[in-house]
């Protein structure tokens, strides 16, 4: 027998998705994180399924994981002491950046402050123009007198980051063999070539430094995962997940961290688009509420989008990402008034420590969570089947707070709480979809975590969406994601060139240089021929224009005829993404791209187990809006029907979330569990 593991580490919880392929049986659970060593939940959960279930630790083949680590580290600034070594009169790009404010009415705030100190930045003689030549030569002496000076400063990371580099590394590559000569083998030499060799020096430099932070962090983290994960028996080694989907080795996690950064929505995006397969629903919204944040995506025709730019921590990161757009609201944000004395959630969240004030762990200032226990929407006696306690009497506290500032009482106060919070995402959601020339209300919204299924119907009407989607096990989806996720690598060879009728030679030598390193990866990652797949894109752009739309292309070798081909394919993307397209104007070539995949078994997805008739476990009194206090049936989810219609209102209670059917909409469960929501109210 084989098992397959999964598990996200979030802010308030640590999620596990078990697999058994052979039993086409899935087990599920959910624990309180435990923030200050994230590993100490993973070992608790991994050890409550190898004694409560009896699962032998050699029959755990995959073990893939989800992790805020980076994350974290970058947003506390709790990272390794890194230097720079740069190209002379280049120290301060860093802080100079693109001299554009962070928002553009706000006078007072600054981008956060670069994670090198200027102190520890350095300047070295050398110049590689653009065109490859060698302006200036490596002062290699002046490079020993650095790493002098660096032994001093018990620094855990050199960064080494020149001008035109992406194009020709030479520089930084002798530079890194000099320092890593004349410094201590504890200090790692990262280059920007290594990271992500892309052009735009200043998000080059700054990928490459947040990588260099993290090295050290994600390095101990994974030592003292694997070491404990070890010491149980299991001897699968975890494989992360990364920003942009699917999995990379523990090995690739710690050399290159900064690509787990943004991994825990990324697999829950992936684990949406699953689902979404198998119930032929391609075109969803998926709305992901945890603890901490609250994060959505659009996926057409069931892909996700990806981008290559994005901040992180307020800094600028230049990585294939999901595009997944997240805010603060989720279960744990917190409720404020602002000077202008309205009220306000998030993005300050109260997390698993203390938590909210319902918990009893602490916390005393007032939450979503809260304000959804006072509305009836969440139990006031227990979560998680029992076994998380709610202090109903502690959410009256904390909002009674706010209510007495606002003159309001407390329902009307919770209320608009979660109203807040809802037209939060709202907001969020315009930006991923009618910003970008999709209409909200031509998809679905899958919702999922801990709180998205609370919150579901809210923000679908006022985008007015019709249908809404809730998996079975909404709280540990991310979880679920990781079962589904294949070993992933992103490549890139930069290549500037005029798309001239000789295009087809500069197009040949990119992907051959690009077939070695894929050849390189799918070794080191130990993955078989038929296991490979390949996804090949290459960037054009009109010239003279500054971004550029990647163009998918068959993994073959160029004539003059599929380079023809492949500009047009370049024309009709353009004429799509910004409604024009000019087939007489010149292209230019910026470079190519590889996504690799090794794929991995999948396990199936299970269909439900439900039950045979609908009914009621008790009711209480839940609020679905303003002055609309219905006594509501509760459900037990497992014990409901396959494809049986009821109407709301109706709460449904599982383990992992909680769910809401309001008054007038129409509910059914479908063949793979999915509750199916069809909103009476929605405006056509």
């Amino acid at each position: 027998m084989t098992v397959h593991i999964g598990v996200d580490v979030g802010g308030t919880f640590t999620d596990f998705a078990v697999s058994i392929p052979e039993k086409n049986m899935q087990l599920l659970y959910k624990l309180p994180s435990t923030p200050e060593r994230p590993d100490d939940a993973i070992i608790q959960g991994l050890n409550y399924f190898l004694t409560t279930h009896k699962l032998k630790p050699k029959e755990i083949v995959r073990f893939g994981h989800g992790t805020t680590v980076g994350t974290n580290a970058l947003i506390q600034r709790r990272v390794g002491k890194v230097a720079m070594v740069t190209s002379r009169g280049f120290k301060d790009l860093l802080e100079i950046g693109r001299q554009t404010r962070p928002k553009v009415y706000d006078m007072h705030q600054d981008f956060p402050k670069p994670l090198v100190p200027r102190w520890l930045r350095y300047e070295v003689s050398e110049r590689m123009r653009a065109d490859g030549v060698v302006h200036t030569p490596l002062d290699e002496p002046e490079l020993k007198e650095i790493a002098n000076i660096l032994r001093e400063e018990q620094i855990d990371c050199i960064a080494v980051c020149f001008l035109h580099s992406h194009a020709f590394p030479e520089h930084e590559q002798r530079a890194a063999e000099v320092l890593r000569q004349n410094m201590s083998s504890d200090v790692s030499i990262m280059t920007s070539s290594m990271v992500y060799p892309e052009f735009r020096e200043y998000e080059r430099f700054s990928t490459t430094v947040l990588n260099a932070a993290l090295l050290t962090v994600m390095s101990a983290y994974l030592d003292r995962l694997t070491k404990n994960v070890a010491k149980t028996g299991v001897e699968a080694e975890p494989t992360i997940s990364q920003s942009g989907g699917g999995l990379m080795s523990a090995a690739y996690s710690r050399q290159y961290p900064i690509r787990s950064a943004l991994s825990g929505p990324a697999a829950g995006v992936l684990g949406a688009a699953y689902r979404a397969k198998a119930t032929q629903e391609p075109n969803i919204i998926t709305l992901d509420i945890g603890g901490t944040s609250a994060d959505v995506s659009l996926l057409a025709d069931g892909e996700p989008s990806v981008v290559h730019s994005r901040r992180l921590a307020g800094f600028p990161l230049r990585l294939p990402a999901l595009d997944v757009n997240a805010v603060g609201a989720g279960g744990g944000s917190i409720a404020w008034i602002d000077r202008d004395g309205l009220l306000k959630v998030g993005p300050e969240s109260a997390g698993a420590v203390p938590g909210p004030a319902c918990y009893n762990k602490g916390g005393v200032a007032a939450t979503v969570t809260d304000a959804n226990v006072i509305l009836g929407r969440l139990p006031d006696t227990s979560l998680l089947d029992g076994r998380m306690d709610i202090r109903r009497d502690l959410a009256e506290g904390a909002i009674d707070k706010l209510a007495e500032k606002l003159s309001m009482s407390r329902e009307d106060t919770a209320l608009g709480i979660v109203q807040v919070a809802s037209s939060v995402i709202v907001k969020a959601i315009r930006a991923i979809s009618v910003e970008r020339g999709h209409d909200p209300s031509k998809f679905s919204l899958f919702a999922f975590g801990g709180a998205g299924p609370l919150h579901a119907i809210d923000v679908a009407k006022d985008l007015g969406i019709k249908r809404v989607f809730i998996p079975p096990n909404p709280g540990i989806l991310c979880a679920e994601g990781l079962l589904g996720s294949d070993l992933v690598a992103d490549l890139i060879q930069p290549s500037l060139a005029v798309f001239d009728q000789n295009i087809f030679e500069v197009l040949n030598v990119a992907k051959s240089n690009l077939s070695m390193r894929a050849n390189d990866w799918f070794a080191a990652e130990s993955v078989d021929a038929k296991d490979q797949r390949q996804t090949w894109s290459a960037d054009l752009r009109y010239a003279g224009q500054n971004f550029e739309l990647a163009i998918n292309f068959k993994n073959d070798q160029f004539n003059r005829d599929t380079a023809l081909a492949l500009r047009a394919e370049f024309d009709k993307a353009h004429e799509v993404a910004y409604g024009y397209s000019q087939s007489n104007e010149p292209v230019e070539l910026v470079g190519m791209r590889v996504k690799l995949a090794g794929i991995l078994s999948k396990p199936p997805l299970p269909k439900t187990k439900a039950g045979s008739v609908l009914k009621s476990i008790g009711s209480r009194k839940v609020s679905f809006g303003k002055n609309m206090w219905t006594e509501t049936p509760i459900y037990r989810r497992e014990a409901i029907p396959v494809e049986q219609n009821f109407e709301g209102p109706a709460v449904i209670e599982q383990m992992d979330s909680m769910l809401l059917v309001f008054p007038g909409d129409t509910a059914k469960i479908d063949g793979w569990g999915n509750l199916i929501i069809d909103l009476g109210q929605a405006e056509d």
